[in-house]
């Protein structure tokens, strides 16, 4: 009972790497991967595509910039997407660079990229936990694995200027964003 609440506390800063790592994949294009506390395999797929730098959750813009990447990808992890160290951390980072660089992200990072794009997160009631989450795309039902505490509020998306590409059929959430004119999307499950 004494404890801190775990929403407290920015639980990315305990995940995520405290150094770069890179996976050399040559002559493929290079991505930058913010680790907010990223799964082995998303790190395996993506090597198996690109040439891979994976940095802690809060490295700096001209950090980034000077790696020179083809893209960015912002990864899963816990906690409060809008914990004041992720806005001023990664939230703002991801601002700074968002004209610069295509961005993709999932899970927490889906929700990580609406807050830069001037939409709202919410905390669900229960969570999305699983693998048997239906989520509609195009027409299309996909059954998605997924494992988070927190959604992107669906008004605020729209007036941010982004798409809503996926929906939870369970509870009608965004599953997914696409920004209307930059090279950034998202989706909230885990697509590998």
């Amino acid at each position: 009972r004494a404890s801190k609440h775990p929403e407290e506390s920015n639980l990315v800063s305990m995940v995520s790497t405290k150094e770069v790592i890179r996976y050399a994949h040559s002559g493929a294009k290079r991505v930058v991967v913010f680790d907010c506390g990223v799964k082995g395999n998303i790190i395996r797929e993506l090597c198996d595509r690109f040439e891979v730098v994976q940095v802690p959750f809060d490295y700096p813009a001209e950090e980034v910039r000077s790696l020179e990447p083809d893209g960015i990808f912002i990864t899963n992890g816990p906690g409060n997407p809008a914990h004041p160290e992720m806005m001023s951390g990664t939230v703002s980072t991801l601002s700074k660079l968002k004209e610069e660089f295509p961005m993709m992200g999932i899970c927490l990072g889906n929700q990580l990229l609406a807050l830069m794009l001037g939409a709202r997160t919410f905390k669900l009631k229960f969570g999305h936990r699983g693998i048997n989450q239906p989520v509609k795309f195009e027409g299309r039902v996909l059954i998605t694995s997924q494992n988070h505490g927190f959604a992107v509020d669906r008004a605020s998306a729209e007036d941010a200027g982004l798409d809503v590409t996926f929906t939870n059929l369970n509870d009608g959430t965004v599953e997914g964003i696409r920004h209307r004119e930059l090279p950034i999307f998202s989706v909230q499950f885990h697509p590998e």
